[in-house]
């Protein structure tokens, strides 16, 4: 799909604020409501806005501590790295999981209640997933950017 500039406008607008108003949204861009409408419709339906979300507060539920680990999987068989992901895919901590190059195989992102916690995910569900032969954690100190619009 070719997107113009006020496609573009429309979807940094939404990625800024998925509540605004499709009145709020027609003023923001230019265009009158209805084809301001039609537009996120159209981008709705040819799949580049997949969904709209709430994006939650992690120190107020309790989610103080962000680490990231490097794992590297005992080897590169289909059958492994999918019985990993199936085994990370019930870990609820676990909240992003990237298949990359370079040193590991796989990028984890874990977000836990405190310091305890994340030794506990460690020690009770981590160290039991065969595939993993090393792990490798960095633990976040603070976030500086964290932009959830994307450059459209």
């Amino acid at each position: 799909m070719k997107l113009d500039e006020i496609d573009k406008h429309i979807l940094v607008k939404l990625q800024e604020n998925a509540k605004i108003t499709n009145t709020q949204l027609a003023k923001e861009v230019g265009l009158s409501p209805a084809p301001t409408l039609e537009r996120v419709k159209k981008l709705e339906q040819c799949g580049l806005i997949k969904n709209y979300h709430a994006e939650l507060n992690t120190d107020i539920l309790g989610l103080g501590v962000a680490v990231f680990i490097q794992a590297s999987l005992s080897g590169s068989h289909r059958t492994m790295i999918k019985s990993f992901m199936e085994k990370i895919d019930d870990i609820p901590e676990i909240v992003e999981c990237h298949h990359v190059t370079g040193s590991s195989d796989f990028l984890l992102k874990i977000l836990t209640k405190d310091i305890n916690s994340y030794n506990d995910l460690i020690l009770d569900k981590l160290v039991d997933i065969e595939e993993i032969e090393n792990m490798q954690s960095m633990v976040v100190l603070s976030t500086l950017k964290d932009s959830k619009v994307l450059p459209v």
